[in-house]
């Protein structure tokens, strides 16, 4: 398969795969950056809303690589109990470390969102997006996240992932789609010819034109 020209047609593409949900009560949520122009192709094509999910790591203090769990939009925390309890992290430290991390996360919610909330989920269908997925980290907390918040359904769509972690989200999720599970995996980017950053611009003028789309 030939790599996507960038990540607005990726998006057309695995609209095509999700078109049993089009016209549905049905949210699209999109990981920023890089998420949102390929799920503002599948929101367009299924004609529903489409929202940001924010997720944060939490990284150990002078091992920030490490992740001793993530927040997530709407003041969702999961932490990875296994870091936390092998390297005996105190309670003290966990919320240091996330009063900072929910700082920021508050921070890139006001520059996208403004006062809006963000939407109730309980019983709702939601398809979370994101441009590709490696590891799966960011998508498993989202997942996890979504299930805190009560959502009936959960769908992870991606144009391309790594095998074992799409067979790992599918335990974890109702549903994924995707385009391509390539073995072995290399970056994300080399999928795309253009995988230039998604400025915070970008993510604001997309959300705008949905919003304001028949």
């Amino acid at each position: 398969m030939n790599p996507f020209r960038n990540r607005s047609e990726a998006g057309k593409l695995l609209a095509e795969k999700l078109t049993a949900h089009a016209n549905k009560d049905v949210l699209v949520l999109a990981l920023p950056r890089g998420g949102v122009p390929v799920a503002f192709e599948i929101a367009k094509t299924l004609k529903v809303p489409l929202e940001l999910l924010l997720v944060r790591k939490l990284g150990v203090p002078g091992h920030e690589e490490l992740a001793l769990g993530a927040v997530a939009s709407g003041g969702v925390r999961v932490l990875n109990d296994d870091i936390v309890e092998s390297l005996g992290i105190s309670q003290e430290i966990i919320e240091l470390v996330t009063n900072r991390e929910k700082a920021e996360l508050e921070r890139r919610e006001n520059l996208y969102r403004g006062d809006k909330p963000f939407p109730k989920l309980q019983g709702k269908m939601v398809i979370v997006v994101d441009d590709g997925i490696a590891t799966g980290a960011t998508m498993r907390v989202a997942v996890k996240a979504l299930r805190q918040r009560k959502a009936a359904k959960i769908i992870v769509a991606a144009p391309t992932s790594a095998l074992d972690t799409y067979e790992q989200l599918q335990r974890e999720a109702n549903e994924v789609v995707c385009l391509a599970t390539p073995e072995p995996y290399l970056a994300v980017g080399t999928w795309y010819d253009d995988f230039s950053q998604t400025t915070d611009e970008k993510v604001k003028t997309l959300l705008a034109q949905i919003k304001n789309s028949p």
